[in-house]
């Protein structure tokens, strides 16, 4: 009996500690930086997420809050962090419960200001750019610079270069945490830029051998927008923290200018601090937009006046400005289309008159997250515009009216749609549809406005089939023990391919663009999730 005593409390001191040690070793707010604020803010204030304030929380039951950490939420853009289904932090139940405790008990950091002075010390000059291009006047790993695709791998905190012609790794480099957007000069397409989630701006010389970097600079501890101008001459780039957006040199990183928004008036006309998400450049006219996420304004920058003033203030788009495309076709770049999720609205900014042309009504509780978006011309509606929504399983169609034309059933959530004028559908994805859809992207035809074909991934097998389900194709997949996350499709290959990534497999797959057919994989990556063709992109405007 004494024995028996002995060993339980042994086993009961023995697990206690286990759990000690455990809930120790979690650092909340660390694990909240790295995968929560990008959508819940750097403040816990919301924005693709939700609200996650004390004040908002207090009444909120606690094991509630701790299995939608776990499991996700079901209908938004909450994925599940728990072993085996997170692309992050691998959450405990004592992980979850101390993640809860600190959301509960958050006391809030005091904003930071932006300043040209703290950017400019972060400067860092890496290569002589002219020696670089004494060097190598034309590109030594492909034949045109044009040839090259941006990887970025998220959890990795690098990018990968690809030669986009024949699908495969020609370098990888160091970038910053969850590197959220790249983008070519495009007067000058050697020269290319990335911006990190942690604030890391980088240049890259794409005809270097190895794609050596220029320079970086470190703007803030949380970023992500960037545009360069169509003359080549200026980069900017968006922070969260500290809010604001600055305007660089774009053949030197070096700052030129900053645009703070520490303190900006709001939709309701009171003065708060505000993130700076969605930045465009346009070949309308001389400008940058850059969207206000909080204060649901767009501010319009001529970058060919002296000091780069803001020419354009535009108010109440809505609530939670995220991200944005430009018009292709007639009077090309002319209107910025601004996702704001809050509102369940696309506000259609006009850079000609500096005044808000119109909202696009997306739908109660859709979230519309267009990413690349895509602009395309029909033969019965003219040019056409689409989103995804974070929410609903439909992609959103609208003319130059700007009347919605079309809601198209898709299968789950997405955060992609693309297009080129090489393949004859838009590509949506369902990354956010849960387990049972995030394998499936759906081929919409551009002309009847339907879904045509579904690429489906398995563990161990794909199929590219009709919309009834007949199969037209199977390729056997690189087994990997989890149900592929496949995401953002992206022309390259002259037309001919269409790139996605597969987030959790570690993996690129390559289709044909013209019947979506399987061609081949690109492995070895680390959550790979925004691919970006330079050839491709040197046609879009504003990307």
């Amino acid at each position: 009996m004494k024995l028996t005593k002995l060993v339980l409390s042994t086993v009961a001191a023995a697990t206690l500690m286990s759990t000690v040690a455990s809930a120790s070793s979690f650092d909340a707010d660390a694990v909240f930086e790295k995968d929560c604020q990008g959508c819940h803010g750097p403040a816990h204030q919301g924005g693709v997420g939700s609200d996650l304030r004390p004040d908002v929380l207090r009444n909120k039951n606690d094991q509630t809050l701790a299995s939608i950490i776990l499991n996700g939420k079901a209908g938004s853009a909450m994925v599940p962090f728990k072993k085996g289904e997170s692309i992050g932090h691998e959450f405990s139940q004592a992980d979850a419960d101390a993640m809860v405790k600190y959301l509960k008990n958050f006391t809030g950091k005091q904003p930071m200001v932006l300043t040209l002075e703290n950017v400019t010390a972060k400067w860092r000059p890496l290569n002589d750019r002219m020696k670089l291009f004494k060097k190598y006047p034309k590109a030594v790993d492909v034949d045109k610079v044009t040839d090259v695709v941006f990887v970025t791998e998220r959890d990795a905190s690098k990018v990968t270069f690809l030669d986009g012609t024949k699908g495969t790794k020609l370098s990888t480099h160091p970038a910053g945490f969850a590197v959220h957007v790249t983008v070519t000069n495009k007067r000058q397409p050697r020269y290319a830029y990335s911006i990190s989630r942690d604030g890391l701006l980088t240049m890259f010389d794409l005809a270097s051998k190895g794609q050596q970097k220029i320079a970086e600079v470190r703007i803030g501890t949380s970023s992500r927008g960037l545009a360069v101008s169509p003359d080549g001459k200026y980069v900017m780039a968006g922070n969260y923290e500290p809010g604001g957006a600055i305007l660089f040199d774009a053949m030197t990183l070096e700052p030129l200018k900053v645009y703070p928004t520490s303190s900006v008036i709001n939709n309701e006309g009171n003065i708060e601090s505000s993130r700076v998400a969605s930045i465009a450049d346009t070949p309308y006219g001389p400008y940058f937009a850059f969207a206000l996420k909080d204060a649901g304004h767009v501010y319009i920058v001529d970058y060919s006046k002296p000091n780069f003033p803001v020419v354009g203030d535009i108010a109440n788009i809505g609530n939670v400005l995220h991200d944005a495309f430009l018009n292709e076709g007639k009077e090309i770049g002319r209107y910025y289309m601004i996702a704001s999720q809050g509102s369940d609205v696309v506000g259609i900014v006009d850079f000609k008159t500096k005044t808000l042309a119109a909202k696009v009504y997306t739908g109660t509780g859709s979230k519309p997250h267009p990413g690349q978006g895509s602009s395309w011309y029909n033969e019965e509606y003219g040019q056409l515009h689409a989103t995804v929504n974070m929410n609903v399983g439909q992609v959103t169609v609208w003319d130059n009216n700007w009347d919605v034309v079309r809601h198209i059933p898709t299968a789950g959530g997405g955060l992609f749609v693309g297009t080129s004028e090489h393949t004859p559908w838009i590509w949506a994805d369902n990354v956010l549809g849960g387990s049972s859809n995030w394998n499936t992207v759906h081929l919409i035809n551009k002309e009847h406005l339907e879904v045509e074909r579904i690429i489906t991934v398995g563990k161990d097998k794909g199929t590219l089939t009709k919309r009834d389900g007949t199969i037209i194709e199977s390729w056997n997949v690189p087994h990997k023990d989890v149900t592929p996350r496949i995401l953002h499709a992206e022309p390259a290959n002259h037309g001919n391919w269409t790139m996605i990534s597969e987030w959790n497999a570690g993996r690129i797959g390559i289709y044909e663009a013209k019947t979506g057919n399987f061609v081949k994989y690109i492995t070895g990556l680390t959550t790979p999730t925004f691919t970006y063709s330079i050839e491709h992109r040197q046609t879009i405007p504003g990307a």
